[in-house]
């Protein structure tokens, strides 16, 4: 009979699991706090549920229950890289702050050869602002005279992409193509973002947005180089491919 409920409960938390993380997937988090309390009721040493339900919390501006619940995390495992790394993201968050993220579907990060790339970005912006991403969030390409930004839907930065790809990338939006970007990852020391190409100008129909090859400079060419090498290698790929 013991044997019997243990599995019996087992199952139970299980099947609780996974409709917690679906309605943390579809960005309902008040039902993920439901069902994710169901689970610690039944375990209160339950980690990967207590990692859920914190970043429920965080999601609707609790950060009093959401640093306790990560507390209780590292109570039970000190070494917790989950409840780490939220606790240290959230000290740039006060009351009422929300990461306001996008609901995560299953391609968002589907990677295709020459259409996406992930990148991490250089020259990071406030501590503040970085505390309040997380992976779905949708981010902006802002074109300058001779980098590219990234700043949030509303308007704050967050870092630049590398001179190399902010110079190609400069040159084909001019040309016409079009893409949208989201945070792969975050915390305070490294944000990488994912971009995707949604239109391809006509005119380099057969010109890839990223190449499969990484292409390193030394480390004392000057950045004029660096970004007319590049606009270079845009150009004479045009004009092989129209």
């Amino acid at each position: 009979m013991f044997t019997y409920l243990y599995s019996t409960s087992v199952y139970m938390d299980t099947d609780l699991a996974q409709e917690a993380i679906n309605s943390a997937l579809a960005g309902d988090w008040k039902k993920a706090i439901e069902i994710n309390s169901l689970i610690i009721e039944n375990n209160p040493q339950d980690i990967d549920a207590l990692n859920r339900i914190a970043r429920a919390y965080a999601e609707i501006g609790n950060l009093t229950k959401a640093r306790s619940c990560a507390h209780n995390v590292l109570k039970i495992d000190p070494f917790n890289s989950i409840a780490n790394k939220a606790s240290e993201k959230w000290k740039g968050l006060k009351k009422g702050d929300t990461y306001a993220s996008r609901p995560l579907t299953p391609n968002l990060f589907l990677e295709e050869p020459g259409k996406t790339k992930i990148v991490s970005l250089l020259f990071l912006g406030s501590p503040k602002i970085l505390a309040k991403l997380d992976s779905g969030d949708e981010v902006l390409l802002n074109t300058h005279s001779h980098r590219v930004s990234i700043d949030t839907t509303d308007g704050k930065y967050i870092g630049r992409l590398p001179d190399s790809l902010s110079a190609r990338l400069r040159q084909m939006i001019q040309l016409g193509n079009e893409y949208i970007a989201f945070v792969k990852s975050s915390d305070k020391n490294d944000i990488k973002i994912f971009i995707r190409e949604v239109k391809r100008a006509d005119k380099l129909a057969k010109l890839p947005s990223f190449s499969s090859e990484k292409i390193d400079y030394i480390s004392f060419t000057p950045p004029e180089l660096v970004h007319r090498k590049e606009e270079m290698n845009v150009v004479n790929l045009e004009e092989d491919d129209i």
